[in-house]
């Protein structure tokens, strides 16, 4: 019993010291990060600094290049229709064939056309003889100037009437009104066709019309008679000049159709063929830039980082005018701009970087 009271004194040191290692320790630490968190802040400020590509860049004299998709169109198709009525008994082109002019498309059956002609040339011939004797008749005056006239009107009535005989017969032969391409064959041997119904379709193909929509800022900038250039996606180039552009915009895509013709004088080019359209216009102040430091807004809008003299990071929205193969012109950026090439996607607009250049080999 009497080492009891020692036992109980060896535990409360053994507390009291563990206890006091303890706040030792949160001592030691706490003291550690207060050094840490008082050390200079510039120092920490400069390691946080980012590092950003530039390239100084001028702006020059360059010429607006529209490059507008659109497709190839016929200048015209026609339908071919009956004028008369008649039984259709040859249809001597084939759907595709290049037509001339005047070419015979459908032939009717002449019935009594023929026998009408031949009727009106006969009476045409009588009242020519009339008329003579008439004249005749009037020189030695058993006839009067009155029944002269009246002859002479017989006369013009019978030759009406044989034009008119011609030109009925000549209607069973529905023919082509200009060059161009049988589309399509609707009325085949055998049928009958009434007066206005439908013999077949033609295209005119040369010109070649290729269609494009301006938009409201384009439009002003575009004149008739203004040479453009076309690619299609078969690898052909052709060159165009643009003849027609529409007076009112569409109202449900507020562009304007514009028409452009295209000699296809070998009639190598169809309708429906996707164009690539450039059309120059007014030269301006651009920047020629890679392609890859273009960035969006937080409206969207195309536009390019660059670094103000104080190091902060500028934005300026741009507007595509041209492209080549080693870059794209546009324009928005001021004369001079030290553009940011590379690491643009890391930086906020205001923020400072530290710009490290670089050659125009470099991009």
């Amino acid at each position: 019993m009497r080492n009891s009271p020692m036992k109980l004194s060896r535990s409360y040191i053994t507390a009291f010291a563990s206890i006091t290692l303890i706040i030792g320790w949160f001592l030691f630490n706490s003291l550690k990060s207060q050094k840490i968190e008082s050390q200079p802040s510039e120092t920490i400020k400069t390691e946080q600094i980012p590092t950003v590509l530039v390239k100084n860049s001028y702006a020059s004299d360059h010429e607006v290049n529209y490059k507008i998709f659109g497709r190839t169109e016929a200048n015209r198709v026609v339908t071919l229709k009956a004028e008369t009525s008649g039984l259709v008994i040859h249809t001597p082109a084939r759907e595709g064939q290049i037509l001339s002019t005047g070419q015979i498309v459908c032939r009717l059956q002449t019935d009594a056309r023929k026998a009408n002609l031949d009727q009106a040339k006969a009476l045409l011939e009588l009242r020519r003889f009339d008329l003579k004797t008439t004249e005749a008749l009037v020189e030695k005056g058993f006839k009067s100037e009155i029944q002269l006239k009246s002859q002479k009107a017989e006369v013009d009535v019978a030759t009406a009437n044989v034009k008119q005989s011609q030109i009925e017969l000549d209607n069973v032969n529905i023919r082509n009104q200009f060059k161009g391409i049988l589309l399509k064959q609707i009325a085949e041997t055998g049928e009958y066709l009434l007066p206005g119904q439908s013999c077949a379709t033609v295209v005119e193909l040369n010109p070649l019309i290729v269609v494009v929509e301006l938009t409201e800022q384009q439009v002003g900038k575009v004149q008739l008679n203004q040479n453009t250039e076309i690619k299609l996606l078969s690898g052909n180039t052709l060159t165009g000049k643009i003849v027609y552009i529409e007076p009112i915009s569409n109202p449900a895509t507020r562009t304007f159709r514009t028409e452009i013709e295209v000699d296809n004088s070998e009639y190598i080019l169809r309708g429906g063929l996707t164009a690539s359209v450039s059309i120059k216009s007014e030269i301006v102040k651009a920047h020629l830039i890679p392609s890859k430091i273009l960035t969006l807004n937080t409206s969207g809008e195309i536009s390019i980082r660059y670094v103000n003299m104080d190091n902060s990071v500028g934005l300026s929205v741009v507007n595509q005018i041209d492209e080549e193969p080693n870059g794209i012109w546009v324009t928005g950026l001021p004369d001079e701009a030290l553009i940011i090439i590379d690491g643009q996607d890391y930086v906020s607009v205001g923020s400072t970087v530290k710009p490290k250049f670089t050659n125009t080999e470099d991009i």
